[in-house]
């Protein structure tokens, strides 16, 4: 193997994954019985454990992706191993100071980066080391760069400026002018979920162009045109998040329009991808090739729940409701999270060739999890819709009596999500011993 830190930072994201839906489960049972572990980890703790470690899942493996593919797929030297050690230490000790915070209750930070401002320091360290490790490797070695290799260094330098962006409220200036400081915090959110889209996104058109053996596919016109679209939406994308702060219209709806743009040819691209490919390339990374797949639905599914509330009268009413997060879900799950096991599936595909997997137990798996998945997402709606119709529309109506209206939605809630983990474990599993023996030595892969 030419590179096995790769596959600690993917064991590690894989370890995150199981771990943030264990947190997520847990959330989804403090609806049923508010009482759940109350004494250990209430809700207000438990939301920033499943946060926090669901972004770490995709940020590990979009990392762990990059590394495995530069070095043992593209054949490069990295400039440093030794960096690439480094890297994985600061991310891993910091993981566990957050999550050694947030059990003594320590979260100074904000919404999804609840963890003390100063744990960002070697965050962005770990960044900087990346950047310095990935320029390094590939400025001089390759030329006329493909797409991905665009994506994934925007990436990277959006990824270190906008952490920096994200706290700026540390400072009085922003922090004692209010419209100032929401601002500023949505804007970087909106912009920090772009630039891991940028790391991901990438990864998808990689693993495309891998499977279908085009290398031309990653040059052409439209892809970097859906790249510059993307640029484009991790800069001025945000704007769409904040319809309750005092800014002109046309902002908010050029933000939109560019957000779903994105979404409308990254669709395009894995669409017409499947549609190319022949029955051998479909069957030889058939996992991939059924996750990229998935991704592609989960793609036209938020599109047109995004479209619906970008309007701003819908808008009014599903803010702060069950109906953002199922977007969140949709989007986290439904597009970033099957495209990262479609990749962990092309990578663990190549590392041992001739595992003896049952395919009819990861294609029962897959089914699982997009139709638990699926099911999950309407749940949410429908509570969203329960939520805003009390929200504005009864009257003298106790948040008590509503929330024991919604008691069998929240158990639904709940069978979903435990349908949604048994399938996301059982596939983890199977990867996580393909990487075992992977940093055993027990496939010797060059």
């Amino acid at each position: 193997m030419k590179n096995k830190s790769a596959l600690l930072f993917l064991v590690l994201a894989l370890a995150s994954l199981l771990l943030g839906i264990l947190f997520g489960l847990l959330a989804s049972l403090q609806y049923i019985n508010s009482d759940f572990l109350k004494e250990y980890i209430a809700f207000n703790k438990m939301r920033p454990f499943h946060v926090t470690t669901v972004v770490s899942w995709i940020i590990l493996c979009a990392i762990g992706s990059i590394y495995f593919f530069i070095t043992n797929l593209e054949k490069h030297t990295l400039y440093s191993q030794r960096l690439v050690k480094v890297h994985f230490m600061v991310f891993l000790l910091t993981g566990l100071g957050i999550y050694i915070s947030f059990f003594l209750g320590k979260m100074e930070g904000r919404e999804y980066l609840a963890y003390s401002p100063i744990l960002t320091i070697p965050i962005l360290l770990g960044w900087i080391l990346f950047g310095i490790n990935y320029f390094k490797t590939i400025r001089k070695k390759i030329s006329e760069w493909p797409v991905y290799y665009w994506m994934w260094g925007t990436g990277i330098v959006f990824m270190i400026y906008h952490l920096c962006e994200a706290h700026l409220w540390v400072f009085p200036y922003f922090r004692e002018h209010f419209i100032k400081d929401i601002s500023v915090q949505w804007k970087s959110y909106g912009s920090f979920v772009g630039s891991w889209n940028m790391l991901v996104y990438g990864t998808a058109i990689y693993v495309m162009a891998k499977i279908k053996n085009d290398k031309v596919s990653a040059k052409n016109k439209t892809v970097f045109f859906f790249y510059f679209l993307g640029l484009t939406n991790l800069m001025f994308g945000w704007a769409h998040h904040t319809y309750l702060i005092p800014t002109q219209p046309w902002v908010r709806y050029v933000a939109y329009a560019i957000s779903m743009t994105e979404w409308i040819v990254l669709g395009h691209i894995i669409y017409s991808w499947v549609k190319s490919l022949s029955k051998e390339q479909k069957d030889k990374y058939n996992m991939a090739y059924k996750f990229l797949k998935a991704a592609d639905f989960w793609v036209f599914i938020n599109i047109i729940l995004a479209l619906l509330f970008s309007i701003p009268a819908i808008n009014y009413f599903t803010h702060g409701t069950h109906i953002t997060v199922a977007h969140s879900m949709g989007t986290t799950i439904g597009i970033n999270t099957t495209i990262l096991l479609a990749s962990l599936f092309f990578i663990t595909q190549n590392i041992s060739p001739n595992y003896k997997a049952t395919p009819s137990f990861l294609t029962k798996n897959y089914y699982i999890f997009n139709i638990s998945l699926f099911l999950f997402f309407c749940t949410l709606i429908y509570a969203g819709i329960k939520r805003s119709n009390w929200m504005y529309f009864s009257k003298d109506v106790p948040f008590s009596t509503m929330q024991d209206e919604l008691h069998t939605t929240y158990i639904a809630f709940f069978v979903f999500g435990l349908c949604l983990v048994f399938s996301i474990t059982s596939l983890s599993i199977v990867l996580l011993k393909r990487l075992k023996k992977a940093l055993n030595g027990k496939y010797n892969f060059e």
